[in-house]
C-alpha cells in the first residue's frame, strides 16, 4: 500500500478482506493502512478461509460481528474522510433481502460506503439502491453471477464506483498463452512482436531515462562509455 501511494496521486482503495483477524485486528489493519496512505479500506463479511463472492460454498460471519468490526474500523482512523467500505456476501448465501438487512446494520455501525456483492440481475443493483441511499460500489467480474452493466448504467442504477478486480489479469494471461502456443509451434516471437510493449514503451513508463540522467548526474554528467 505505501509503495503505491508513493508512487500515485489518485485516491487509493485497499482490500483488506475480513480484516485479517477479529475486531482487535481490525483495528491494526485500519491503523496501518490509513499510515500507508489509504483513502479507502473495504471489509467483508465472510468466514476465513473466505472464497471468491461469485462462487457458491460461502459462509458469514454474524451480522453481530460483522457489525462490531465495522464500529472498531470506523473508530480506529485518525482522519474522518478515510472511507469504510462494508461489503457483504449475503445475496448469494441468504438472498437478496438479507443483504439488505446487512447493509443497513453495517451503516448504522460506522461504514460510509456499502458493496453489495453478486447481485444477479440489473434490477437487484437498482432496488439495491433505492433501499440503500449510500454510496454503493459494484463488481463488474467477468463470468460471474451479476450482468456486465456499463459505468452509465451503474451511474443510473445508482452507483458510485466499480470495480474490475480481474480484467486486467484474465487478458494478460489470454495473451501470455497465446505467444506461448505461438512459440512451441513457430519457435520465434518475430510475428508477435506488434502484441508486444516496446522497450522503449517500458522506459516511458517507468521512467527510466529520468532515472539514469539522476544517476548520471551524481558523477558530473559522465558515463561508463
Amino acid at each position: 500500500t505505501a509503495y503505491l501511494t508513493r508512487r500515485i496521486e489518485i485516491p487509493l482503495i485497499v482490500d483488506a478482506d475480513t480484516g485479517f483477524g477479529d475486531v482487535m485486528n481490525v483495528e491494526r489493519t485500519v491503523i496501518e493502512l490509513e499510515a500507508a496512505g489509504a483513502a479507502a479500506i473495504q471489509l467483508e463479511d465472510q468466514e476465513l478461509p473466505k472464497r471468491c463472492g461469485h462462487l457458491s460454498g460461502k459462509t458469514l460471519v454474524s451480522i453481530d460481528e460483522m457489525a462490531a468490526k465495522i464500529a472498531a474500523a470506523a473508530n480506529a482512523r485518525k482522519d474522518k474522510s478515510l472511507i469504510i467500505i462494508a461489503r457483504t456476501d449475503a445475496r448469494g448465501v441468504d438472498g437478496f433481502d438479507a443483504a439488505v438487512a446487512r447493509a443497513e446494520r453495517y451503516i448504522e455501525a460506522g461504514a460510509d460506503w456499502i458493496f453489495p456483492e453478486a447481485l444477479a440481475s440489473a434490477d437487484e443493483f437498482r432496488k439495491f439502491s433505492e433501499i440503500i441511499t449510500m454510496p454503493l460500489m459494484a463488481n463488474m467480474t467477468e463470468f460471474g453471477k451479476s450482468p456486465l452493466l456499463s459505468f452509465e448504467e451503474l451511474e443510473d442504477l445508482g452507483y458510485a464506483a466499480v470495480l474490475y478486480p480481474v480484467t486486467l489479469l484474465r487478458v494478460a494471461m489470454k495473451a501470455a498463452e497465446a505467444v506461448l502456443q505461438h512459440l512451441a509451434v513457430d519457435g520465434t516471437q518475430r510475428e508477435v512482436l506488434d502484441l508486444m510493449q516496446t522497450r522503449q514503451e517500458l522506459y516511458d513508463l517507468i521512467e527510466y531515462e529520468d532515472f539514469e540522467e539522476r544517476d548520471r548526474s551524481y558523477f558530473g554528467g559522465e558515463t561508463d562509455e
